[in-house]
């Protein structure tokens, strides 16, 4: 009876499940198909579950390909500031929380009050003063103001501290009677014990820096290096819109994302459970 019972509410909570991930998935299962129609019914009926099956086709995803240029320019864009902000961002926070984790030093206890405090501060109140010292050191319209604000996130330090006050610090006292230094014992023995959090840090960062919207949006200013949300964010004017490029486009941006979460996955819910809990 006690296990009848348990396989009845394993089934109702898979249910459950199966339905909330439907609610969740069907917008993007509405643009999918939706990138598959004319742009000419979209401005008609919009995006809705009323449309004619047989109208649909790959064109606007050939357009994409052969005429839409601009296109693969804000590609190229985002995946390049998205790749070096998850290198830079790891090596930094990563050596930045281990630091605050296992090294006991004056005003370390202050100096993670002003991480917390950070990560109460929305970014929107930050925006004004960062983009000033862009003015200040000639970044604006470059992908170095874009990143460099970037490289040390008050989330990841925070992430990479707690997962780091887990580990075995006898490694490192073993590694010092070796006559190793600090930087090896970091790079050589701590750094890979590191990897689920690496790994799951790696999606959050790369998922925060390619939807990224608000920043580049103030400190770039050429189209030619608009990244991609801003790059389809053009596409819709008062004088028309470009649904050819937009609904085709928008779903052509999920790719690296599903890349990103396949090659990383295996890390990810073991990096964000033992990086939760400890310390």
């Amino acid at each position: 009876m006690e296990n009848q019972k348990r396989s009845t509410l394993s089934w109702l909570a898979n249910i459950g499940m199966a339905i909330v991930c439907l609610i969740a998935l069907f917008p993007v299962i509405m643009l999918v198909i939706s990138s598959f129609r004319p742009s000419s019914e979209i401005m008609a009926t919009g995006i809705s579950l009323k449309f004619d099956w047989s109208m649909m086709n790959l064109d606007n995803y050939t357009y994409i390909f052969t005429q839409a240029a601009e296109y693969w320019q804000w590609y190229t864009n985002s995946l390049a500031i998205s790749a070096i902000t998850i290198v830079l961002s790891l090596f930094f926070s990563s050596m930045v929380g281990y630091a605050m984790a296992v090294y006991d030093f004056k005003g370390r206890n202050l100096f993670f009050l002003f991480v917390v405090f950070i990560l109460m501060v929305p970014f929107e109140i930050l925006m004004l003063p960062l983009f000033q010292m862009m003015i200040n050191f000639s970044l604006v319209n470059t992908y170095t103001g874009v990143v460099l604000p970037m490289i040390v996130a008050p989330v990841a330090v925070f992430f990479f501290r707690q997962y780091a006050l887990g580990l075995p610090t006898q490694l490192m006292d073993a590694a010092r009677i070796d006559g190793s230094t600090e930087y090896g014992i970091f790079f050589k023995i701590m750094l890979p014990l590191m990897t689920p959090s690496l790994g799951a840090m790696a999606i959050l960062q790369g998922l925060n820096s390619w939807n990224n919207f608000l920043w580049p949006l103030i400190v770039l200013r050429s189209n030619d290096m608009f990244t991609l949300p801003i790059g389809l964010a053009t596409l819709l004017t008062p004088y028309g819109n470009n649904y050819d490029v937009l609904i085709a486009g928008s779903v052509m941006t999920v790719i690296p994302i599903i890349i990103l979460f396949i090659f990383f996955q295996r890390y990810f819910i073991s990096g964000l459970t033992v990086g939760g809990v400890k310390g």
